[in-house]
């Protein structure tokens, strides 16, 4: 090859690189994404954070387990970049009227299959039976509170409501299956214990939320959880152990949200009303963890906006419906943190409350009521200027 067409080849080639950069959208700040690591993790935790996101990923079919009757083939149908879910993915519970357990568990309780492989049936809601909508959470900064101790739980939960600001936080009593470890100084009540995660707090720690996910949501069996959704008999697991902790170990080990715009005037104004409207009696902005053998999440404080308790929100949010000892009007508070970022999983709209109702961050805020109808009258009392500082605050966390 000669030297002047070498040389136009390698400059054609540069030319053709350069142009396709310029082409591509810059990357994303770190700040408005909500999958990824948190910081300090060993080289041998990055690596195992790497092979939960291959489990994350993965998609069943029936040559793999899927079904019969199932949800959705995979984690990330549910929770796009680790966001929040949208109607069409939103989950169907039903069947436990009150705290005393569920009455439709021989006919498919608790959770609706509604989507079926050909040749069988997808379930049906049983008649009689209550039921309510829980879109798909957000993933993120799981892991921080997965490590809360319980004593700051219990802290935080003021039954009687002592303090006399309307808000009677308590915890979701729950039996835990026997495949869960016990937190260390772990509190019992009446021999069930405090758990956290879900709409209504009913699933103990991030490896409990995991199973149920896998056998209710994908009708995949395990050995933590061998009975298949469909036939109720308990049969071969479908997913090893080793896929089931690597993908709690991602699930616990993926960043907290980023704060965006935190010195903006009209942010900090916005957090002065948060502090006055008394958001932060249930959004508690800061916890600290406990111990942990990931040391990057061990003794660490982080700002969800939760304190993990139950409250009762009123007869607008009542479905008649419920889990562990959770009354039918009591929802755990949900975590604040990546709240500005939920649309961009969510197809660019909002869909917020437990089962997306509300389409607006100020739509969820008139919907709270019960505990928090006191905060919601205060803000229904602020001018525009004051709501719009509330709105922002809230879109930057």
């Amino acid at each position: 090859m000669k030297l002047n067409t070498f040389l136009f080849l390698v400059f054609s080639t540069l030319v053709i690189l350069i142009s396709c950069k310029k082409l591509l959208p810059d990357a994303a700040p770190e700040s408005e994404l909500l999958d990824g690591p948190i910081d300090g993790l060993t080289t041998d935790e990055t690596a195992r954070f790497l092979k939960g996101d291959i489990a994350f990923k993965e998609v069943f079919t029936s040559s793999k387990g899927l079904g019969s009757t199932f949800v959705a083939s995979s984690c990330i149908s549910c929770h796009a970049g680790d966001g929040k879910g949208h109607p069409s993915t939103t989950l169907t519970r039903f069947g436990q009227p009150d705290e005393f357990g569920n009455l439709f568990l021989d006919q498919g309780g608790p959770q609706l299959q509604h989507r079926a492989l050909p040749g069988f049936a997808p379930e049906q809601i049983p008649a009689g039976a209550t039921f309510s909508k829980f879109t798909p959470p957000a993933n993120t900064g799981l892991g921080f509170l997965d490590y809360v101790t319980d004593a700051t739980i219990m802290a935080m939960a003021d039954p009687n409501d002592q303090d006399g600001d309307g808000i009677s936080g308590v915890p979701n009593w729950i039996a835990v299956p026997d495949y869960v470890t016990l937190r260390p100084n772990a509190i019992s009540q009446n021999g069930k214990h405090i758990s956290r995660f879900g709409k209504k707090a009913a699933a103990y720690d991030l490896l409990h939320q995991t199973v149920n996910a896998y056998n209710q949501d994908m009708g995949i069996t395990s050995t933590f959880n061998p009975i298949d959704v469909y036939t109720h008999q308990e049969i071969d697991p479908e997913v090893s152990n080793q896929s089931v902790q690597d993908l709690v170990f991602y699930l616990r080990t993926l960043k907290a949200p980023i704060p965006r715009n935190q010195d903006d005037p009209e942010v900090l104004q916005g957090k002065a009303i948060f502090n006055q409207l008394n958001c932060a009696g249930c959004h508690k902005p800061t916890l600290t963890t406990g111990y942990s053998p990931i040391s990057a999440l061990s003794n660490k404080e982080f700002h969800p906006f939760t304190d993990l308790l139950l409250h009762d929100m009123g007869a607008g949010l009542n479905d008649g419906y419920t889990e562990g000892s959770a009354k039918t009007a009591e929802w755990r508070t949900p975590p604040l943190w990546g709240l500005g970022l939920s649309a961009l999983s969510q197809g660019g709209s909002f869909f917020l409350m437990h089962d997306g109702r509300a389409h607006s961050i100020e739509e969820a805020i008139l919907l709270h009521g019960g505990e928090a109808a006191t905060s919601r009258g205060l803000y229904q009392n602020l001018n525009e200027s004051n709501r719009s500082s509330l709105i922002a605050y809230l879109m930057s966390l």
